[in-house]
């Protein structure tokens, strides 16, 4: 595993709270639960992203012309810039996104194990569920498919489905939105990714943050010095069956 990406080994992180005085955000009328998909419906020790990671790099590789070390220098800058490898791609490369997202997700899901936990509590969910992810639809539907969740879910929102607009672009969840007609002020948003949480706070959705030990970008290093969260964050959990079984019970 290179030294770009990472599952920490150091000690388990502490659930953090928002900051004195931040206003308390609950669940009471949300009506539509929003989950992304990678590292946040499926636990980041299975180190999944790993292999989709690899792949990206070895696609620019092949597709540039370029050895291993430069392609994966492009990948990580691209998605620092551009919110997605694929981003920068499209913007500089002009490549047509079908077949990287098709080589991409072409992945062993072995490792991705079943869970009625979860299945239980998101069944519990009363109202929407649906699956917002950057990746592609048929990678949702493998990945759901195989934690046993995936009819639980009314739809899945893709990047293909936002044109191709990435979280964490304020348009990407305005896309989102207006593809599946869901009410902001009435949503819950579930992602690893602390900044894909700022567009969703700032149009009203209640946040959640679902740790993850995966690291390969910067943000995540910041967080290890974090003392409570910032304010686009409404909750944390390191434990997303755990949380949803009793958000539903107590809401």
């Amino acid at each position: 595993m290179s030294a770009e990406r990472k599952v920490e080994t150091e000690a388990p992180p502490k659930v953090l709270g928002p900051r004195a005085g931040a206003p308390a955000r609950g669940f009471q009328t949300t009506d539509a639960w929003i989950f992304d998909l990678d590292n946040t419906l499926y636990p980041a020790a299975c180190n999944l992203f790993a292999q989709v990671d690899h792949r990206m790099g070895a696609f620019i590789a092949r597709y540039l012309g370029v050895p291993y070390v430069h392609a994966r220098h492009l990948q990580k800058s691209y998605y620092r810039q551009f919110g997605t490898t694929l981003a920068g791609l499209m913007a500089v490369h002009k490549l047509d996104p079908a077949e990287f997202l098709a080589y991409v997700h072409d992945i062993d899901l072995s490792v991705v194990q079943e869970s009625p936990a979860l299945r239980k509590a998101i069944a519990a969910l009363p109202g929407r569920r649906l699956i917002y992810t950057n990746g592609s639809q048929r990678h949702a539907e493998r990945v759901a498919e195989k934690l046993g969740v995936l009819d639980l879910f009314e739809d899945i929102c893709d990047i293909a489905a936002c044109d191709y607009v990435p979280k964490p672009e304020a348009d990407a969840f305005q896309r989102m939105i207006r593809r599946h007609g869901v009410a902001a002020k009435t949503s819950a948003m579930f992602e690893d990714m602390p900044m894909n949480l700022a567009a969703p706070h700032d149009l009203g959705m209640t946040t959640v943050l679902v740790h993850s030990s995966y690291v390969d970008h910067p943000i995540q290093e910041q967080m290890k010095s974090w003392t409570e969260l910032p304010d686009h964050i409404h909750h944390m959990t390191l434990d997303l069956a755990a949380f949803l079984a009793e958000t539903a019970r107590t809401r």
